[in-house]
């Protein structure tokens, strides 16, 4: 018995120690300059977190953990090893696997409580498993469109919203009985199978351009119902680092619809990101003006300022190395470079800082939004590269568009703009982007990569 005791107050302070890892953890990741420790941080508390779950008293054979380790290990080492353009859909799958997790421990709990489960218990023990089903099959959804498995594009039906709100009410309603009449195990099935209807039918409506704040909403969602598993398996331990992960993912969340001029029920219910098709119509009535690698060396050579704005264009071309290296070639010549940030650019939050950073460019030159805006006046070439919606116009100037009231890059008041992309078609948001045909405006056509490899050997750099 005193060992025992012994034991579990080891078992404590290990958890203790782990708990403040994840709370340091997260607080050092809010910035650059310390977020490589952040991320150690987390990772050492993970570990102590699995070390003194392995010292629990309860369990009686390791078998079948070290099965479920090895499992585990062969499915996250791959995963672990994707490019970085993969990112975000990882997350989304890390997001699916977490949900997964938590719904299948609190079924197992329900069954071997039951019907003895205290109202509080069911309560929690309800949400835990509502909201981890949703989360798993949205996030395997947001995955899927990620990916370009599902189509980005919005897939809609006339009462959408009534149909998956009143699913989502339903289990609401199957949770409130059970709340009352635990022993009803016969409806705990539908509990769960409706959410997992409705986080397909959720996602599945929603259009590229929002999987970044809908990541960061399924973050919010699968630390939530870990949270509400802490209280189910009496462990402070998850609850802290559930609600540590629900609360950054719901704030983030509020960031990114806010830097979208946009509300959660806009983003999930409001089907943005259909294709206008009106756009193709009216490019044909508008002239691009378009400029050589050559031509466009010369006018960066000659600047003073210039300000890159990365998008996910530049993702997709893997192109952030050549990007440092055009980075290098210019700061030799004595320009003054720096990267404008979009908080939504990409399909993640910190989608570019992160690819930017792998790329070794330092955190000082690269600036948020709010930050860099008010010196595009004064900026002799903002260089868009792979950018679309995130430097839109018509989101100040056309209240008819999807985007409108949406903060963007001021890039367009720059004295010249020059935007490489593959072709004219439009970006996630499928509208069209006026900022194309500015008189200002050169559009340099081809792969983002070798383009701008060819705009560094211009300037005498590597290429």
């Amino acid at each position: 018995m005193m060992t025992f005791a012994g034991s579990q107050q080891i078992i404590e302070v290990i958890y203790l120690l782990a708990s403040a890892l994840f709370i340091f953890s997260l607080k050092w990741m809010s910035s650059p300059a310390t977020a490589r420790r952040g991320v150690w941080a987390g990772e050492i508390g993970m570990v102590l977190a699995i070390a003194g779950t392995l010292l629990h008293h309860g369990i009686v054979d390791y078998k079948w953990i070290a099965v479920a380790l090895v499992l585990g290990a062969g499915i996250g080492v791959p995963l672990g090893l994707v490019q970085m353009t993969a990112v975000p859909q990882r997350t989304a799958l890390s997001h699916a696997f977490g949900a997964l997790c938590v719904t299948l421990v609190g079924t197992a709990e329900f069954y071997l409580r039951t019907p003895d489960v205290p109202r509080f218990m069911m309560a929690v023990l309800s949400m835990e498993v509502i909201l981890g089903s949703l989360t798993f099959t949205g996030s395997l959804m947001a995955a899927g469109k990620l990916q370009e498995v599902l189509p980005q594009r919005p897939l809609t039906y006339r009462g959408q919203n009534f149909v998956n709100l009143s699913l989502l009410a339903i289990s609401i309603g199957l949770a409130a009985y059970l709340v009352l009449h635990p022993g009803a195990k016969q409806l705990f099935p539908g509990m769960i199978g409706i959410p997992l209807l409705f986080g397909i039918l959720m996602v599945v409506p929603i259009g590229g351009a929002d999987m970044p704040t809908v990541i960061s909403l399924l973050n919010s969602y699968a630390g939530l119902s870990a949270a509400a598993m802490g209280f189910v398996l009496d462990s402070k331990l998850l609850i802290i680092a559930g609600a540590l992960d629900g609360s950054s993912g719901l704030i983030l969340s509020v960031i990114m619809s806010k830097a979208m001029n946009r509300s959660f029920t806009n983003v999930l219910f409001g089907a943005f990101g259909q294709v206008q098709t009106s756009a193709a119509t009216d490019q044909e009535a508008k002239t691009v003006r378009s400029a050589t690698a050559e031509e466009a060396a010369a006018i960066l050579s000659a600047a003073n300022k210039v300000v890159v704005v990365p998008g996910y264009g530049m993702a997709v071309a893997q192109a952030q190395h050549k990007v440092r290296e055009l980075y290098d070639a210019l700061s030799k010549r004595g320009v003054d470079v720096r990267f404008a940030i979009h908080p939504v650019a990409g399909r993640m939050p910190g989608h570019m800082n992160v690819l930017l950073a792998e790329a070794d460019i330092p955190y000082d030159r690269l600036l948020d939004m709010d930050e860099i805006n008010g010196d595009f006046p004064q900026t002799d070439v903002a260089l868009v590269i792979g950018a679309n919606d995130v430097t839109n116009p018509a989101a100040r100037t056309d209240a008819n568009s999807p985007i409108f009231g949406m903060p963007i890059l001021d890039v367009d008041k720059a004295r010249t703009a020059m935007v490489i992309k593959r072709g004219m078609s439009p970006g996630f948001a499928g509208i069209d982007n006026p900022l194309y045909y500015l008189d200002r405006t050169l559009m340099l056509f081809g792969d983002v990569k070798s383009f701008v490899g060819n705009i560094v050997r211009e300037l005498g750099g590597q290429g």
